[in-house]
């Protein structure tokens, strides 16, 4: 028996499907008032599972902020290392410097001035 090209696999594979697919879409006539069936399956419709809510997250305190970002390049300072207006400095260059959002930099300047102790 003569082995048959991939490419030619394929396309009698493409014609077998359309040839099947079509028979059952010819075979439901137009006039037809009649709903077809659903197909059974073993999915769970939408309706019949309860719906999950995902719980409110708090939102993340200044000092989990400057855990998170400033963690990623260098080990994380102490917020007595430095004074209030030391911070902002830093907090100005790392903000551009690391991407930090705005709302967040401010949460984590907050945080830092806070706990700076001078």
């Amino acid at each position: 028996m003569k082995k048959l090209p991939p490419a030619k696999i394929i396309t009698i594979a493409a014609a077998l499907a359309i040839l099947l697919l079509g028979g059952t879409v010819a075979s439901v006539r137009a006039d037809d008032t009649t709903a077809a069936a659903p197909a059974a399956t073993n999915a769970v419709s939408p309706a019949a599972t309860p719906a999950v809510t995902k719980p409110a997250r708090a939102p993340l305190t200044g000092a989990e902020l400057y855990s998170m970002h400033c963690n990623r390049c260098h080990p994380e300072r102490y917020p007595t290392e430095r004074t209030a207006a030391q911070w902002k400095t830093i907090m100005l260059h790392m903000q551009i410097r690391a991407s930090i959002p705005a709302k967040q930099s401010r949460l984590i300047l907050q945080y830092l001035q806070e706990n700076s102790g001078r």
